[in-house]
């Protein structure tokens, strides 16, 4: 009996559901179901999109919060990716590193708001600080998983080859590690806006969190969905991304 292939949905398909349920959001607006000052309509919110990017508003907010989570990215990606190659490759390294890791890990980093405004005060450092830690744990654990699941067998194939601990790690362990860290990659990035929005909120004087912010002061929700539209949009982007980078480094699994 020949077994069926199960298709994905296409693209335009995939779209359906959403495109419904901003229908009905629009619906439920101009019925009077839904009033403007719990939810602005979708054509409000998208005319409020407008009038921001033309004065320059939305741009500039926008430009803020991408620097924020540039650098924060930066900072916890640097942290993860030396501990995880410490811990991953040393018996030592994972004896000392691995348990305050694991522990530190259990703890939810958006918690640490405010140990981080008594360390850091109330300026950019906290942000930072909070977008680096969401994005350090999983970018180490990930890393490390995938080192300490490489396949024994290659790594002996290696050895007997005559591969020094050096070219083994670099032409076997390593690449080895690729998927599960680009697994972590994608986690790190999608925890880095979640603590981007939470970390806006810490007397932020710029960005989209500010922006949203002062709309709520003024009860404008359609400016509060705009910046929370632009939030997901640059998550999806992201995410996006580093779904492009896996099919391209991960080609040979594939064949």
């Amino acid at each position: 009996m020949a077994l069926s292939v199960v298709r994905k949905p296409t693209l335009p398909v995939r779209w359906i559901s959403p495109v419904a349920l901003v229908l009905l959001w629009q619906l439920a607006s101009s019925t009077g179901v839904l009033s403007p000052e719990k939810l602005a309509s979708p054509l409000t919110v998208a005319q409020s999109a407008g009038e921001l990017i033309a004065d320059g508003q939305l741009v500039d907010a926008f430009l803020v919060s991408l620097g924020r989570v540039f650098f924060g990215f930066l900072i916890g990606g640097v942290i993860g990716v030396a501990l995880g190659l410490a811990s991953g490759l040393s018996r030592w390294g994972e004896t000392l590193l691995d348990p305050p890791v694991q522990m530190l890990r259990t703890l939810p980093h958006l918690g640490l708001i405010p140990l981080f405004i008594l360390w850091f005060g109330i300026g950019e450092e906290p942000k930072l600080a909070l977008v680096a830690a969401g994005v350090a744990f999983p970018l180490y654990l990930n890393l490390h998983a995938g080192i300490r699941q490489t396949d024994p067998g290659l790594v002996e194939a290696a050895r007997v080859l005559g591969y020094t601990r050096f070219e083994r790690v670099v032409h076997v362990v390593l690449p080895s590690a690729v998927p599960q860290t680009l697994v972590g990659l994608r986690i790190a990035l999608g925890t880095a806006w979640l603590s981007l929005i939470v970390g806006e909120q810490i007397n932020a004087d710029a960005g989209l969190g500010f922006l949203i912010n002062n709309a709520r002061e003024f009860l404008r929700t359609d400016v509060v969905v705009v910046g929370l539209v632009v939030y997901a949009l640059l998550g999806l982007s992201t995410d996006a991304l580093v779904r492009l980078l896996e099919r391209r480094v991960l080609r040979w699994r594939a064949r």
